[in-house]
């Protein structure tokens, strides 16, 4: 799938793995009506969690101003639900059928990445893992020969990534790595019920929102998700950034 580009646009907010978790998208997306983005950058894995079908219900109403990236999850969805990937966990199953076919097939027209010409920031490349894979790791501590291998083939300086749940911005290899953090499971040391995602133009914006977390683990717990209990571990008790960065450069690639 060739690679899109849009722009030039002045701001665009950047929402990275929400993984089904529709309280903390509501909360992220009340805070944009204030916030006048002209784009709406979701940098994959959207709807792995408690609630897919609501969580592609809400995203499809906003329209043109949405831009889509796919994520290790969102691909897996596509496979799993097309018979392209052998269910091998008990939650497999049950994900597939929390999602119509029309939402598959949504999930299935998500490009690899995207790039967008930002005010302030020139163009901009968005990938869920990394530009050559989207199960790739990028951590603050990522280094910079590995990035400068990642990064090899594209010219944007401004590479923003999802993927590890980690807010980060920082210069590494000639490059601008950004990462908004994550809406619905972020790995963090503040408070539970906070969603963290991020605004660019004219510069980056590292942001935070606040959302009823008991709600979310509350819904949660009625979904019948094989991994609920997993889910609602994470939304209370975090792992801390370190253990994520340590796990993730360790294994580089995590699908």
């Amino acid at each position: 799938m060739t690679t899109p580009r849009l722009g030039p646009v002045s701001r665009v907010a950047v929402l990275a793995d929400v993984h089904g978790n529709v309280p903390a998208l509501l909360a992220v997306l009340d805070e944009l009506t204030a916030a006048r983005v002209d784009l709406i950058v979701f940098l994959g894995d959207l709807t792995w969690g408690p609630e897919p079908q609501t969580t592609v219900d809400l995203v499809q109403e906003l329209g043109r101003r949405a831009v889509f990236v796919r994520g290790n999850a969102d691909r897996a969805v596509v496979e799993l639900a097309r018979g392209e990937r052998e269910h091998t966990r008990p939650r497999d199953p049950w994900m597939v059928r929390q999602h119509t076919e029309e939402a598959v097939d949504f999930l299935a027209t998500f490009p690899l990445d995207v790039v967008i010409d930002v005010a302030g920031l020139g163009p901009v490349r968005f990938c869920h893992g990394s530009p050559r894979d989207d199960t790739e790791c990028v951590t603050p501590e990522t280094s910079e020969e590995r990035f400068a291998e990642l990064s090899r083939g594209t010219e944007e300086h401004v590479i923003v990534t999802g993927h590890t749940h980690l807010q980060f911005d920082r210069e590494v290899a000639g490059r601008r790595s950004v990462n908004p953090g994550s809406v619905g499971l972020p790995y963090h040391l503040g408070a539970p019920g906070t969603a963290y995602w991020t605004l660019l133009g004219p510069e980056v914006q590292l942001r935070q929102t606040w959302y009823d977390v008991q709600e979310a683990v509350d819904r949660c717990r009625t979904t019948g998700d094989p991994s609920g209990d997993t889910t609602v571990r994470y939304l209370l008790t975090p792992p801390t950034p370190a253990e994520i960065i340590a796990d993730a450069e360790s294994r580089v690639f995590a699908d």
